[in-house]
């Protein structure tokens, strides 16, 4: 557990409660990936880039994947078994995952009512991953142990995907 307070309560009390370790950096608040290169380059660890997705059958998912990745998304929706997927709305965010725009992450899953987690197996083998607690403010690290007893933790569907 770190020293320092995660602003998010809830997602700080699922952490300590399930004693998932990590490591907390504040920081200018990112909204992109690209913004985050530049400010937060000190901080290891693979950044995450996290897209909340709808199906048109209405299923919410969340995929996460290398920020420096793009997503194919032919192949997601062959692996998904869906004929079209589209980014949701913020308001669909907002509702789903209690996050918005900029501040989106796979610790959102804790908020969920109904998202499929998709998680890259390039994510899934890192030593090391770097992901906003639910603010674009700060930066939480997850051992490669600590992310897999996360995913393990949660109530909710996720699978890891090959998405190359």
């Amino acid at each position: 557990m770190s020293t320092q307070k995660i602003k998010d309560l809830k997602l700080e009390d699922y952490l300590n409660k399930h004693k998932i370790s990590y490591t907390l950096y504040n920081h200018p608040a990112v909204f992109t990936v690209a913004e985050s290169d530049k400010i937060t380059k000190h901080i290891p660890g693979l950044r995450i880039k996290n897209l909340f997705l709808k199906s048109d059958s209405g299923k919410y998912y969340l995929v996460c994947l290398n920020g420096h990745k793009r997503l194919d998304l032919k192949l997601l929706k062959s692996k998904l078994n869906e004929k079209k997927i589209h980014f949701a709305s913020p308001e669909e965010l907002k509702e789903e995952l209690n996050l918005t725009p900029g501040s989106v992450s796979m610790l959102g899953m804790i908020n969920s009512i109904k998202t499929h987690l998709i998680v890259d197996e390039e994510v899934w083998s890192s030593k090391l991953i770097g992901l906003h607690p639910n603010i674009n403010t700060a930066t939480l690290t997850l051992e490669n142990s600590q992310l897999k007893k996360f995913c393990k933790s949660l109530d909710k569907s996720f699978e890891v995907i090959n998405l190359e």
